[in-house]
């Protein structure tokens, strides 16, 4: 039986890249950029005001001068007002060009203006005081955001800072999640008590979705003639297959039987792992990857964060971020088996992760996973886990 890294490694040798394509920016959330984006002039383009005042010499005030008669009034956008003698100052607001004929400004509040005249009511008056000195924060072609990384709201403000209207992301692979089994009915029909309404494919969907992937999805019934012919059609269309059921030991688990049959050939079936055993993965000659995940619900949730989503960071060449946690129970957990214990988690007043152990009913408990917001992974190699140890977690809740 295959242990969980040596699942992990051998998955995590299949990625894939899928190539690029070019995405208008506002629709580019949640992709991952393919190229670094670099300013196409300096950030900021000129010296900017960062404060509501008056634009005065500071050498003119160093001198004595505390009163300045206002030229004019400039706004973010206009064109600079130059003032040509020391007594003079121009109204300025900000986001608004310095002029070039002075070098700081005071504050609205700094400053009595009457009858055209702006009289200094402080003393504490630095020069260059309120600028934003042009190319500060970027210099015109300097790198703004590298390639790699997620696309978040301020890679969409950068892009549009910097003039880029597309942007160029890592293609996502196309992708068919497949349920299986006579046992499950659509949503809308009224099962009897010996049927169950279909899910783990909404749920395989729903979490493809929050990753910018929009998978098809397929039901097979428990009929090897249509499971051939039906998965023999999705490994000609996509570049990934998530089957969930029909890869157990059962009479009418005709999944593996299948695959073989159209030269998927199997790189482990079994995982030493609770839940998510039967756990099979495989590839087609033509590079199509098959992960068939056990049919109870936490046992395809898991797996799907365990397995698949690593495998899509990986092909997209995006950092992984490992997460921890420490026990806030003791856990026993006997069975020689890694053990992806359901947690809840919260962050103490010190900033600490803590994760509280949620009992549930095993891997068809799906009800559970609303009272969880993670699989923390224990090692096979113990059975008594204490309250205070750190070990991985991975995460499907946001809980910030």
């Amino acid at each position: 039986m295959t242990t969980v890294s040596e699942a992990e490694n051998i998955i995590l040798t299949q990625a894939k890249d899928c190539g690029s394509e070019l995405v208008p920016f506002e629709q580019a959330m949640g992709r991952v950029l393919a190229e670094d984006l670099k300013a196409d002039r300096d950030l900021p383009p000129c010296n900017r005001v960062t404060m509501d005042g008056i634009a005065i010499r500071h050498a003119a005030f160093e001198a004595g001068t505390k009163s300045f008669a206002v030229k004019g009034t400039v706004a973010a956008g206009d064109e600079p007002i130059e003032i040509t003698s020391a007594n003079e100052c121009v109204e300025i607001m900000t986001g608004a060009a310095m002029p070039d004929s002075a070098d700081t400004i005071v504050r609205y509040e700094d400053v009595d203006i009457k009858d055209g005249i702006a009289t200094l009511i402080t003393t504490d008056i630095r020069q260059g005081q309120n600028i934003h000195y042009k190319g500060k924060d970027k210099k015109q072609g300097e790198t703004v955001a590298v390639a790699n990384e997620y696309v978040n709201p301020a890679h969409i403000c950068m892009a549009a800072s910097v003039g880029k209207g597309m942007l160029l992301v890592k293609k996502l692979p196309g992708v068919v999640v497949i349920s299986t089994g006579d046992e499950l009915v659509d949503v809308g029909d009224t099962p009897t008590p010996y049927q169950v309404r279909r899910s783990n494919s909404y749920a395989v969907k729903a979490v493809l979705q929050q990753h910018s992937i929009q998978a098809d999805t397929l039901h097979i019934p428990d009929e090897p003639t249509i499971t051939r012919t039906q998965i023999e059609a999705c490994l000609a269309k996509y570049d990934v297959i998530i089957l969930s059921g029909g890869i157990s030991m059962g009479k009418f688990d005709y999944v593996p039987q299948v695959l073989e049959e159209l030269s998927v050939s199997k790189l482990f079936h079994k995982v030493q792992q609770r839940p998510g055993k039967p756990f099979w993965f495989g590839k087609h000659e033509n590079g199509v990857l098959v992960f068939a995940f056990p049919g109870n619900p936490v046992s395809t949730f898991m797996c799907l964060h365990r397995y698949f989503l690593p495998w899509l960071e990986r092909s997209l060449c995006v950092a992984s971020r490992p997460a921890f946690a420490e026990l806030n129970e003791d856990i026993t957990f006997t069975a020689p088996l890694q053990y992806f214990a359901q947690v809840k988690l919260k962050i103490c007043k010190h900033g600490h992760l803590h994760a509280t152990p949620m009992e549930g009913h095993g891997s068809g408990d799906f009800a559970n996973l609303l009272d969880t917001d993670a699989f923390m992974e224990l090692p096979m190699e113990q059975s008594i886990f204490k309250k205070g140890e750190v070990y991985r977690i991975w995460p499907f809740k946001n809980i910030m």
